[in-house]
């Protein structure tokens, strides 16, 4: 198939790639964020502090994305949802990066004991303590939060290269 059917079919997929953009904006953040609570409530590993810290990022990009959904996907509107939402993607990347450099002891991490989850100190005693320089989980040597600053910030790259190259069509 030539390149100029290609374009008229919308793409690979025969999605555009606008459209492609937003709906890698919608899913890609949903899966990241489904990923880290399923590991947590499911695979029974607790976030630390800057676990939760990559997760803001994600919820916004998800609440940005739904509504990019609410105008056609070439319209500046859904556009700049679409782009505000790459960039929320890249921000959770940026503080992935964070904190797989405390993990791997290159950046210096808390000084200070962080716990979540509760108010009292019998609420705190109830909270296990977890540390943001260790690793919990790995997969080929990369922890959760380097898989999250990998796919984040690639994501986001692409998001914005779809949107660039869709202008440009």
């Amino acid at each position: 198939m030539n390149e100029a059917a290609l374009a008229q079919r919308g793409g690979m997929l025969g999605i555009d790639n606008a459209r492609a953009a937003r709906l890698i904006a919608l899913l890609l953040p949903l899966g990241l964020l489904g990923g880290a609570l399923g590991s947590q409530y499911i695979g029974g590993l607790y976030p630390c502090e800057m676990c939760y810290w990559q997760r803001w990022p994600h919820g916004a990009a998800i609440v940005l994305a739904l509504l990019a959904f609410t105008s056609t996907a070439t319209s500046k509107r859904s556009i700049g949802l679409t782009l505000l939402a790459a960039f929320a993607i890249a921000i959770s990347g940026a503080i992935g990066v964070y904190h797989a450099g405390v993990e791997a002891r290159i950046f210096e991490g808390f000084t200070t004991c962080t716990a979540t989850g509760g108010l009292s100190l019998e609420d705190l005693m109830k909270v296990p303590l977890i540390r943001c320089d260790q690793v919990q989980w790995s997969l080929f040597g990369i922890s959760m939060a380097g898989w999250n600053a990998i796919l984040s910030l690639s994501g986001a790259v692409l998001i914005v290269f779809l949107i660039l190259k869709s202008r440009r069509a």
